[in-house]
């Protein structure tokens, strides 16, 4: 599979983190008036922070931005979702009128909200959060055939790179990534399995909640089609198994990491999306972030692979990048710390004992 040269090129801008900065962090984070691994995982979160930025400290985060890419799925026809594929639609809506759950987190961390739509079956109306870049209805039932062309794949990543192009060219500082699509988590199934070698009745969860018949039919869906594309190339991989929203998604991932900024993944979809980019491209791995551990099992199947530990357990599954959006608050601090805390230097010069 082809991509555009712009995007093609885009990707191979994307360099490993900075090791030197992570070097330079952790001996800022060994110098700060606290005990020594008094901060624990904050601390390591700034060091990463540092190694993304390339530089220490890491610059403080400002406007945290949060991407929802939205499309519908072909593989509901096999009754793997109990609801009707219009609730894609009506969810979106909800997203635009600022009342949906990812809304109500987002405005309490100081989140803006962009909706992406790739691929939703129903019409929208013009709202101004909505940003349109459908490439067809929904995809293909992946269960029988490969869920989008070549050309379809490449354009939904490039809806992403565009998308989160421009919210970094308006001041977001940390990409968080989230998604929409009934049905979606079977694809996303689909794509752990593939990416990780593990079996479908291993990474395939229950989602909105199916009753036992729905699951086995979603596992036999994710059977075969993986079964079909387990070999292939990556964006083949992503095209044959995937939804058009995890595209994007690939494509919102690798444009924050061609501009060094941290990116936070949500759940099984935004963690799934992340698999096939680092597949793609294994430097992106230095730039992602866990925001939690979803309730989905495929979810920490593709955390385990990437090699990232969540900052939340909450047993959230919503998705709409709610269990990422409240890790926000961990993130800003662990950049805050780096950036602002006193070295025991400096609190020591200030004591008039500390000569004595």
């Amino acid at each position: 599979m082809r991509l555009p040269e712009d995007l093609d090129a885009l990707i191979h801008r994307i360099a490993a983190v900075d090791t030197e900065a992570g070097d330079a962090a952790r001996a800022r984070a060994g110098a700060l008036a606290t005990p020594p691994g008094a901060l624990g995982h904050i601390q390591e979160l700034g060091i990463r922070l540092a190694r993304i930025a390339g530089a220490c400290p890491p610059p403080p985060i400002n406007q945290p931005c949060v991407l929802i890419a939205v499309a519908d799925h072909g593989v509901h026809a096999q009754a793997v979702s109990p609801w009707p594929q219009e609730v894609t639609a009506s969810m979106v809506r909800t997203f635009l009128a600022g009342t949906a759950t990812a809304n109500v987190f987002a405005q309490t961390v100081g989140a803006t909200v962009r909706v992406l739509d790739v691929g939703v079956a129903t019409d929208l109306e013009d709202h101004p959060a909505l940003l349109r870049a459908r490439v067809r209805p929904g995809t293909r039932d992946l269960s029988q055939e490969p869920a989008m062309t070549a050309p379809e794949c490449a354009a939904a990543i490039q809806a992403g790179v565009d998308a989160t192009r421009d919210m970094v060219d308006d001041g977001g500082d940390l990409l968080v990534t989230g998604d929409m699509g009934i049905a979606n988590t079977t694809a996303a199934a689909a794509l752990i399995a593939a990416f990780t070698g593990h079996d479908a009745g291993r990474v395939t969860g229950r989602g909105t909640g199916i009753d036992d018949d729905a699951l086995r039919r979603k596992v036999a869906a994710v059977s075969a089609a993986v079964a079909r594309h387990r070999d292939d190339a990556p964006l083949a991989v992503l095209a044959g198994v995937g939804g058009l929203e995890h595209a994007a998604l690939l494509g919102a991932v690798v444009a924050a990491a061609s501009r060094r900024l941290p990116i936070l993944l949500d759940g099984v979809n935004a963690c799934a999306a992340a698999l096939a980019a680092v597949a793609l491209v294994p430097e992106v791995q230095g730039y992602l972030i866990a925001g939690h551990r979803s309730g989905e099992p495929g979810a920490g199947v593709a955390l385990d692979h990437l090699g990232l530990e969540p900052l939340l357990d909450l047993r959230l599954r919503l998705g709409e990048a709610t269990g990422a959006l409240l890790a926000v608050p961990i993130v800003r601090a662990a950049a805050a710390a780096l950036h602002d805390i006193a070295t025991l230097d400096e609190v020591l010069g200030e004591c008039p004992q500390a000569s004595r």
